[in-house]
């Protein structure tokens, strides 16, 4: 299995080089990507989607696209993004028929993957209704991940980092949804956060003179 990894890497290496003959050299220098990519860890699933070159866009994956507030790798991941390779553009992909919003649906006990899927059973708690409400199962399913690429997406525009570089005018973040029958993606309409003001944050001097 390795040497099979192996060849592909070598021929993959030797055709990108020969396309473009200054990407690793240009690579080998340091990165400058502009965008960062959050999605799932779901493998028909990823930012070659998006047909870049490496080097364009730093990624962090994990099950279900979660950005929850106590996890270290993801806090890490953005506030590198953010104040060091200064991206402009965060994106929180999730996928239709994603495994973990299907876990997430059920009450199945699955060991220690119930810790993660929590952060994806409060979305489902806080809009029990509305999916209660849709009959056909898929359709159930595909609207939690979208549930799901909205409360994400609010969850990083509450972090201290991306709040401060969109107020700066110099960070977007966006959501978005892929197809994994058509290869395709769609921009999901994020709602105003109506919890915003009560995230944003202030210097312990500034607060005080209030």
């Amino acid at each position: 299995m390795i040497q099979d990894l192996l060849a592909s890497n070598q021929a993959w290496a030797q055709r990108t080089a020969t396309l473009n003959p200054a990407l690793f050299a240009r690579n080998a220098k340091g990165q400058n990507p502009h965008v960062l990519w959050i999605g799932c860890s779901d493998s028909r699933v990823g930012e070659s989607c998006l047909d870049l070159l490496p080097g364009s866009v730093f990624v962090h994956r994990n099950i279900a696209n979660l950005m929850p507030y106590g996890d270290l790798s993801s806090l890490s991941v953005v506030q590198f993004a953010v104040d060091v390779l200064k991206v402009k553009h965060i994106v929180v992909c999730g996928h239709y028929d994603c495994g973990g919003a299907a876990a997430a649906l059920g009450n199945k006990s699955l060991g220690i993957l119930d810790h993660w899927l929590k952060h994806l059973r409060d979305v489902r708690a806080k809009h029990k209704d509305e999916l209660g409400a849709i009959a056909d199962p898929k359709a159930r399913l595909n609207r939690l991940v979208e549930l799901n690429v909205i409360t994400q997406v609010h969850h990083v525009c509450r972090m201290a980092p991306v709040a401060a570089a969109m107020k700066q005018g110099r960070l977007v973040v966006s959501g978005l949804i892929y197809d994994v029958s058509s290869g395709r993606i769609k921009p999901m309409e994020i709602p105003a956060d109506t919890s915003e003001e009560d995230y944003d944050l202030y210097d312990a001097e500034s607060e005080f003179e209030h």
